[in-house]
C-alpha cells in the first residue's frame, strides 16, 4: 500500500517547495493584470521555480502558480519519486489473474486493501469554511484572478474544481474548465461539447431545473491534478485521488448547494446555473497559443463564497508549449499507461509530445503480430474515450523508445511509403481546434512507421537494421577511461 500522502493541504506543499530551493517569493507589488502572467511565462520557458505572488495588487490574497511545471515538482505534488511509480501500481491491481497458492491471496488482501482505504468521507471540521459569505458581500474581486494575455476577454480564473452532479443519477462530475468573471457574482462556465459537467448541465436544462455548482480553488496537490485527469464517466475523481494518497480523502457539504468539496481547499464558490441562460464567453488565449472566439457558454451565478482565514490563491496560465501544463500531461501519460493497455494490449509504451499539446499526437509502440495491426491500434486509440480527439497517431515497432524523438522522427520519415502507409480519416477533434475546417470535427492522420511484411504486401524484404554487437559494445564500455575522450 502507499504511503500516507504528505501533504494536507496547498500550504504544505508550498512549504515542502520552498525547503528544496523550489519555490520563490515575489513580495513586490504585482499587477494581475498581464504583468504577473509575464513574469511567470518568463520563468516556466527557463524552466524556473514555482512562484508565490505575496502582494497581487487589488487582492486580499497572495497567488501562487507554475505549481506543477517541471516533473520533478509533477513528481512531488503526487508524493512519489518517478511517475511510473503509480503506473506499476496501477498496472498491479489491474491485473486480471487470480490469486495462486498463499503469495498470490496475500497480493490479492493487499489490493482489496488499497481499495477499500480510498473513498472519500465526511468531515464536519472544515478549514475552507472557516469564513463565510453570502449574498451581497460576495465579491470575486478579491480574488486575484489574472487578465493572462491583452485580447482575453477580461479576468478569468483558471484552476477552480468544478464540482456538478448529473441530475439523475446523482454522479458527481469534478472538471477543470476556465471561469470568465462577468461581474463580481457571476462566472462563465467554458463546459465544452466533450465534458461530463456539459451532460449535466444538459440534463438539468432538459427538466427545466437549475443546476448546483461548487468550485474549489487551491485543494492539495493530488486533488488538483485529479481534475486535470481524463477519467472514465463511471469513476469517481475522489476516489483516485484517495488512492494515489493511500488515505481517504475528506469531504465538507457545502453550505448552500448539495454538493460536496474537499474541505483543506482555499477557497469555495457556491451557486447556481440556470437553465437557458448563456453569456458571451472569450476571447481567451488558450493552450492552442491562439485566442478562441466567443461563444455562448452556461454562467454560474455565485450565492456563496467560504474561505480560509488565510487562503492562497492558485492559477494556471495557457498558452503555446512549454507552459506549466507539461507536468500535468506528463503525469497523465504514465498513471493511464496500464489501463491503456488493458484495452489495448498490444501497444508497449506511448508518448503525447508537449508540443501537441498533449491531445494532437500520440506516438505509440506496439508488439507487432500481424498484417495492418498498425492501423488496428489506430482505430483503437481513435475509439478511445478523449483519446478519441488525437488527431495524428505514429505507430512504430516495440524497440523503438517512444521518448527519444530523433529515433521516432528517423522512423517516421525513413519506414513509410506514403502512398500505402499513411491513413486518413475524419473525426471528432478538440471545441479548441483552430485548425478543423469545422468545429467539433476533422481530419486524422496514422502514419504506419512500423517494419512491413510481406503479408502486407511488402515483397522486396525488410532490411535488417545497423547494430553493433553486444561483445564490443561490452569492450569499449570497459575500456572507456582508457580512450581518455571524456
Amino acid at each position: 500500500m502507499a504511503a500516507k500522502f504528505p501533504y494536507d493541504d496547498l500550504q504544505t506543499f508550498l512549504r515542502a517547495l520552498e525547503a528544496d530551493g523550489e519555490l520563490k517569493r515575489v513580495s513586490a507589488e504585482v499587477d494581475p493584470n498581464l504583468e504577473i502572467s509575464e513574469i511567470a511565462q518568463r520563468v516556466i520557458r527557463d524552466d524556473g521555480p514555482a512562484l508565490l505572488f505575496d502582494n497581487p495588487a487589488g487582492a486580499d490574497m497572495p497567488l501562487a502558480i507554475n505549481l506543477f511545471g517541471s516533473l520533478p515538482r509533477m513528481c512531488k505534488a503526487l508524493g512519489v519519486d518517478d511517475l511510473d511509480e503509480i503506473s506499476r501500481r496501477i498496472g498491479e491491481l489491474a491485473k486480471p489473474e487470480l490469486p495462486v497458492g498463499w503469495s498470490g491471496i496475500r497480493d490479492g488482501l493487499g489490493k482489496l486493501m488499497q481499495l477499500k482505504s480510498v473513498p472519500p468521507k465526511k468531515t464536519r471540521k472544515a478549514p475552507c469554511q472557516e469564513v463565510v459569505l453570502k449574498g451581497e458581500d460576495v465579491d470575486l474581486n478579491r480574488l486575484p484572478g489574472l487578465q493572462v494575455w491583452p485580447g482575453d476577454g477580461g479576468v478569468f480564473h483558471n484552476f477552480g474544481l468544478t464540482h456538478t452532479k448529473h441530475p439523475e443519477t446523482g454522479k458527481r462530475n469534478v472538471g477543470l474548465y476556465r471561469l470568465q468573471q462577468h461581474d463580481e457574482r457571476t462566472l462563465g462556465l467554458h463546459w465544452q461539447i466533450h465534458k461530463n459537467s456539459t451532460g449535466h448541465y444538459a440534463e438539468a436544462e432538459r427538466r427545466g431545473e437549475r443546476l448546483p455548482i461548487a468550485i474549489a480553488i487551491g485543494p492539495d496537490p493530488i486533488m488538483a491534478y485529479c481534475a486535470t485527469a481524463p477519467m472514465p464517466p463511471d469513476i469517481d475523481e475522489y476516489l483516485f485521488a484517495g488512492f494515489l494518497r493511500g488515505e481517504r480523502v475528506e469531504m465538507a457539504d457545502c453550505l448552500t448547494v448539495p454538493l460536496q468539496v474537499p474541505a483543506t481547499s482555499q477557497i469555495v464558490l457556491e451557486g447556481w446555473a440556470e437553465p437557458a441562460e448563456r453569456l458571451p464567453e472569450g476571447p481567451f488565449g488558450d493552450h492552442t497559443g491562439f485566442y478562441t472566439p466567443v461563444e455562448p457558454f452556461p454562467v454560474m451565478r455565485v450565492e456563496t463564497m467560504t474561505m480560509r482565514r488565510d487562503p492562497i490563491y492558485h492559477t494556471i496560465i495557457t498558452s503555446a508549449p512549454p507552459q506549466e501544463d507539461r507536468g500535468l500531461g506528463k503525469a497523465t501519460e504514465r498513471i493511464f499507461l496500464p489501463l491503456i493497455k488493458i484495452m489495448i494490449p498490444e501497444i508497449v509504451d506511448y508518448d503525447m509530445p508537449e508540443a501537441g499539446g498533449f491531445h494532437n499526437c500520440v506516438i505509440v509502440s506496439i508488439d507487432k503480430r500481424f498484417p495492418k495491426h498498425a492501423q488496428k491500434v489506430m482505430s483503437a486509440i481513435w475509439g478511445l474515450q478523449l483519446m478519441s480527439l488525437t488527431k495524428l497517431i505514429v505507430v512504430v515497432d516495440a524497440d523503438c523508445d517512444v521518448h527519444d524523438y530523433r529515433e521516432v522522427a528517423w522512423r517516421a520519415l525513413g519506414n513509410v511509403d506514403y502512398s500505402r502507409d499513411l491513413q486518413l480519416t475524419e473525426g471528432p477533434v478538440d471545441h479548441l481546434d483552430h485548425a478543423s475546417y469545422h468545429q467539433f470535427w476533422g481530419g486524422k492522420a496514422g502514419i504506419d512507421a512500423t517494419a512491413k511484411l510481406p503479408e502486407e504486401g511488402y515483397t522486396r524484404g525488410w532490411p535488417e537494421p545497423t547494430r553493433m554487437s553486444s561483445a564490443v559494445k561490452a569492450t569499449v564500455d570497459r575500456r572507456w577511461r582508457e580512450y581518455g575522450i571524456d
